[in-house]
């Protein structure tokens, strides 16, 4: 099956799922998203899919969500605005994110992998 796989190529947990992922025999397209934010349409697609919140695709403890002090922010933003905010700046998604088959995981959780990607 190929996947697509949004994430950053020096992030080690990056690194390891796409591991796990060729090592299952997945075809894997890797889009960066420190270069290539995936766009709110996009995110409105992984929130659909995956059925969390948007607060839920934030990598918190990322360099950018500490700076924006986004822990003390998020609480008064609405659904439009975190999504639009992860549409401006890749590097606040939560990584990896792997979608494909009408199907999508967030972050790597090898247990996760074994069952939705086999």
């Amino acid at each position: 099956m190929k996947l697509t796989m949004y994430g950053y190529p020096k992030c080690s947990t990056c690194r390891k799922a796409l591991k796990k992922l060729e090592s299952m025999g997945h075809e894997v397209d890797m889009i960066n998203v420190f270069e290539q934010a995936p766009s709110a349409d996009t995110i409105e697609k992984w929130l659909q899919q995956s059925a969390v919140e948007p607060r839920k695709l934030f990598n918190t403890s990322g360099e950018v969500y500490r700076e924006m002090k986004l822990k003390d922010k998020l609480g008064y933003m609405n659904r439009e605005e975190m999504v639009g905010l992860l549409a401006s700046e890749g590097r606040l998604i939560k990584r990896p994110v792997v979608t494909g088959n009408g199907r999508i995981t967030i972050g790597y959780r090898e247990p996760e992998y074994e069952e939705v990607w086999t």
